[in-house]
């Protein structure tokens, strides 16, 4: 019962810990908002930005459980402050980093896409919650303090951040590994196809070509068989017997 009792307890610190850290990210979200459309653009492309953008929820910086109201609000406001037109001195910049809100905001019009960023996000949670109690279970067994570094709120915050950086970012590879390998496939595929091909195409000229000068080959035999035979009976026409004289008596 101790047991069950202290597993009880660490889950609720572990969703204390975890409510603490949304309660940051929703301030740092309303800090962000105030962000200039420089800043935010800088935010958008900064070096790394092709694997933070992954996390769709961190491009429009908003809560995962927010609501789809809430979810076109975001999009409305940040699409219009890094809008090309808005930001003409740096129009290519801005560009990009506009791609990059809309991508964001078209994936989580999707359940199933929305729901996948939502999973990766909750399993970078379930990770460093595990990684925790593994830590404190081993401190517990060495009789030491249980307390690590990330019973700080902070601490907390960033370490599933990370984590779930690092999920983002091994999907990704994954899938452009099996892109690549599909691609790969196809064009493999498509090189035996064309192979094929051409192979029927020669072995269709090869007996059309055939086909073609049997005809003449035989003709030609033909013809030298007919030579052959005229000229052989010129040849007995001209043999005569030659003649005898005959000798005269005295």
């Amino acid at each position: 019962m101790a047991a069950a009792g202290g597993e009880q307890s660490a889950q609720s610190v572990s969703d204390e810990l975890f409510q603490n850290f949304y309660t940051e990210v929703k301030q740092i979200e309303k800090r962000d908002s105030v962000l200039t459309s420089k800043q935010q653009i800088d935010r958008l492309l900064r070096p790394g930005s092709s694997y933070f953008n992954l996390n769709p929820f961190e491009v429009l910086q908003i809560d995962p459980e927010a609501t789809d109201d809430e979810l076109k609000k975001r999009f409305r406001a940040l699409s219009i402050l890094v809008h090309p037109d808005k930001n003409q001195d740096d129009p290519e910049r801005a560009q990009k980093a506009f791609e990059v809100v809309d991508k964001a905001y078209k994936l989580l019009l999707e359940p199933e896409q929305k729901k996948r960023a939502v999973d990766v996000i909750q399993a970078g949670k379930e990770y460093v919650e595990h990684m925790v109690k593994q830590k404190k279970k081993q401190l517990k067994k060495d009789g030491k303090s249980q307390d690590v570094e990330e019973d700080d709120p902070e601490v907390f915050k960033q370490a599933v951040y990370k984590q779930t950086m690092k999920l983002f970012a091994e999907l990704e590879i994954k899938r452009k590994e099996r892109e690549a390998k599909d691609m790969h496939e196809r064009k493999r595929a498509r090189e035996e196809e064309i192979e094929a091909a051409e192979k029927a195409k020669r072995d269709r000229e090869w007996q059309k070509n055939f086909e073609e000068s049997r005809d003449g080959r035989v003709d030609s035999w033909r013809t030298f068989q007919s030579k052959g035979k005229t000229k052989e009976k010129k040849s007995r026409s001209f043999l005569k017997p030659p003649k005898v004289k005959m000798e005269q008596r005295e």
